[in-house]
């Protein structure tokens, strides 16, 4: 008998190595903006004078963006290109965060709103671009494999945005500033004082902004100046196959349609926790700039699963490892909602780790069996499933609103809503499983 020799593909051919490495670095931009916002909820809610429902309209103005421009950028790139799709992505990005500047000077809340809005129309063009081209840059069975990898410099990003929020942001808020009674005193200030105070917060709030801005461009520079391969979906024949055939295909497709749902019920978990962290903390009578280390702890951990994950998947099917993922952030959440006090705080941290690999895994089994020519606007819909980050943490802060919920602190009953997400996103890993 003649044995027979395995050879081993690389998770990124020579070939595509540069174009993965500069793609993989918008990964990293859209995480910085991802994560500079999330703590801006609980300062906007404190030097605007909002409550934590209005304040969360920050998230969704941020990913009712994505939901807006994700099926319109998957349209843009099926006529033109993936690297048309990315200069779009970040000309709009960098728009956006320019206008934080005549935000800050008019202190109009809604003005931030929609400045978030617009960058986030990029950040909606960058992923429907970004992740299905990763997808495409090597070997289809080490796709999802891949994918993780380069979202593991998401949190890279993430940790950036954070790291700026805590050292550079929250700490040099006036409105945040405590007596000794751990009383905000902002509260108690003259409408005079506020005015000065709030002007110089919302500057202090601008300028991170203006400055990813500047960095955008300088990307924008650098990819439009180098050339991209053509991947399989630009090879791919019959690219005239219809929108209606496209839409219609993707409808029949169990997996995929499932995934989108499952997508939509991630995102507004992770978006829940990372968001309300802060407030949780708050409630614990921990200031704004201390509970925002909790966030860097918890965006650690999601980096450090992220890299975990994406090793462990070499011997573990991607399906079976999303389940015991989502099993091990119900568990947390559990601990979040039921325990209280600084234990509760360290579950709530604990369950980034197991959200690691929740986003690319979904994505990639999403798609694993979308036909070809349908992927860009079935990655369209698992980015435009984002949406879920809108609409859910203002439920949840109407839910903090209320102080105290069936005998408990209003904030540990309110992680009941990204509990239930979890529940779905375990039941679609264990449903896949069963079905391959």
């Amino acid at each position: 008998m003649t044995e027979q020799k395995t050879v081993k593909k690389p998770l990124v051919p020579r070939k595509y190595l540069f174009s993965f490495i500069l793609i993989t670095s918008l990964f990293a931009l859209w995480g910085f903006a991802n994560d500079i916002t999330n703590p801006m909820v609980a300062a906007f809610q404190t030097v605007m004078e909002l409550s934590a429902a209005k304040a969360s309209m920050v998230q969704f103005a941020f990913y009712g963006g994505y939901a807006t421009m994700a099926i319109p950028a998957a349209l843009f790139i099926r006529k033109y290109s993936y690297k048309s799709g990315i200069l779009l992505g970040l000309g709009l990005y960098a728009v956006g965060a320019f206008l934080f500047i005549p935000a800050a000077s008019y202190q109009d809340f809604s003005f931030f709103c929609i400045s978030l809005y617009i960058l986030t129309f990029g950040l909606a063009f960058l992923e429907t671009t970004a992740n299905p081209f990763i997808l495409s840059l090597g070997d289809k069975e080490s796709s999802t494999r891949r994918l993780n990898m380069a979202q593991a410099f998401n949190p890279v990003g993430s940790l950036s945005g954070m790291a700026v929020a805590s050292f550079l942001v929250l700490p040099y808020l006036l409105s945040d500033r405590r007596d000794a009674t751990g009383q905000i005193v902002f509260d108690s200030l003259s409408e005079a004082e506020k005015a000065d105070i709030r002007l110089h917060d919302l500057a202090v709030i601008r300028d991170p902004y203006v400055a990813i801005g500047l960095v955008v461009l300088c990307v924008f520079i650098v990819i439009a100046l180098t050339r991209m391969p053509k991947v399989r979906e630009e090879e791919a024949t019959g690219e005239n196959r219809s929108v209606r055939q496209t839409l219609s295909n993707l409808w029949h497709n169990k997996v995929y349609r499932e995934g989108v749902f499952s997508q939509v019920c991630y995102v507004a978990a992770q978006i829940m926790v990372w968001t309300f962290i802060i407030q949780y903390a708050d409630h614990l009578g921990i200031n704004k700039a201390v509970a925002q280390t909790y966030n860097i702890v918890a965006m650690s951990l999601n980096l450090v699963g992220r890299f975990i994950g994406t090793y462990i998947m070499k011997f573990v099917n991607t399906r079976r490892l999303l389940t015991i993922f989502g099993v091990g952030a119900s568990i947390c959440t559990v601990g979040a909602i039921f325990i209280e006090g600084i234990w509760g705080l360290y579950s709530l941290v604990l369950i980034s780790l197991f959200m690691s690999i929740m986003f690319p895994s979904i994505y990639g089994i999403a798609l694993e069996n979308v036909d070809v020519q349908d992927t860009k606007l079935g990655a369209a819909f698992l980015v435009m499933a984002i949406v879920g980050g809108a609409l859910m943490p203002p439920l949840q802060g109407l839910l903090i609103d209320q102080e105290v919920l069936l005998g408990m602190p209003a904030v540990n009953v309110s992680f009941v809503l990204p509990l239930l997400c979890f529940f779905v996103v375990t039941i679609y890993g264990y449903r896949t499983l069963k079905a391959r």
